[in-house]
């Protein structure tokens, strides 16, 4: 029987994950947004692209009814709005909250053994919502972090060194923001650690690269936001699961005692298979390592408590 994944939010990173995952013939797509005829125009465009891909994936685009999202495999979640100008942080992590929350609490109900990838952002602060929302195990809501950022590494290595990506791996760890922590460590072209390969110097412009690597597309794109390279992250995660792969990425994941980190989403390596998170994986770090790892999980903390004045200051009301 073939798979089912639905997108929720049919923006760029959304449409380009259904159109990633409907040419890899991972599954049919379901396509869904809020605004009224986004999502089926671009269904549309897709069907009439797919003679010429050569794929026979079907896809259904559709406006606000999460009934066409029923039994899917996988749900990815890129539904948000960014930050616009004159708008507050506290504005912009209350609006996504409520987009979070009632985006997943529709397709859990229809789609109950679903794993969920989710994309928008603040990401980790959105697995939090997600979890609530939902009611699933932890191993089902995983967040789409590290494999962007790790692949932005990776680019910026390849590029760098002049060598091909398929020969480079590479490990970020830690939140999804300004705080993420690249392993140069274990960040490797062919099996050689980058930190025999590359001057001290140059591979610490490249960590600061990574950490900049959302901002400086914004700050070139100037009205958007980077959109393929996240579509493509969140598809390399939902094929691992769709194909139960056994793949080891680095993703969002709730940590309760792993890197004596409890209670909390940040990004670490984890097995990806048909059960989504099938394992955390730990690495020893360095004790600098550590120190910028737990930095970055307070990062994610002060998230979750900025999240719970929110919601007290809404009850209130």
């Amino acid at each position: 029987m073939k798979k089912k994944a639905t997108v929720i939010g049919a923006g760029n990173v959304g449409a380009t994950a259904a159109m990633l995952i409907a040419e890899k013939e991972l599954a049919d797509v379901v396509l869904i947004d809020v605004i009224d005829g986004i999502p089926e125009g671009k269904a549309l465009d897709l069907l009439q692209a797919a003679p010429i891909e050569k794929h026979d994936s079907r896809i259904t685009g559709i406006t606000n009814d999460y009934s066409y999202a029923k039994d899917s495999d996988i749900v990815i979640i890129t539904a948000g709005i960014p930050r616009k100008p004159g708008m507050s942080r506290d504005d912009l992590l209350g609006t996504n909250m409520e987009i979070m929350h009632s985006a997943v609490s529709k397709v859990s109900n229809v789609a109950p053994e679903a794993i969920l990838i989710i994309v928008s952002n603040p990401l980790d602060a959105m697995c939090h919502v997600a979890l609530e929302a939902s009611g699933f195990q932890k191993n089902r809501i995983i967040g789409m972090a590290g494999v962007l950022d790790s692949a932005r590494f990776r680019a910026f290595i390849a590029m760098e060194l002049d060598i091909s990506v398929d020969n480079i791996h590479a490990f970020v760890l830690g939140g999804h923001g300004d705080t993420m922590v690249p392993l140069p460590r274990y960040s490797t072209v062919a099996g050689i650690p980058i930190t025999e390969l590359m001057a001290e110097d140059t591979i610490e412009s490249l960590v600061n690269r990574t950490r900049n690597g959302g901002a400086e597309i914004v700050g070139l794109l100037k009205t958007g936001s980077a959109y393929y390279a996240p579509a493509s992250a969140a598809v390399e995660m939902a094929e691992a699961i769709l194909k139960d792969k056994k793949k080891i990425l680095p993703c969002s994941a709730y940590l309760e005692g792993e890197y004596g980190i409890n209670n909390l989403f940040v990004g670490v390596p984890v097995k990806l298979g048909e059960n989504g998170i099938e394992e955390i994986i730990e690495i020893k770090l360095t004790d600098n390592e550590n120190i910028a790892f737990n930095n970055s999980a307070d990062s994610v903390r002060t998230l979750l408590s900025d999240m719970k004045r929110l919601k007290e200051s809404a009850n209130k009301k």
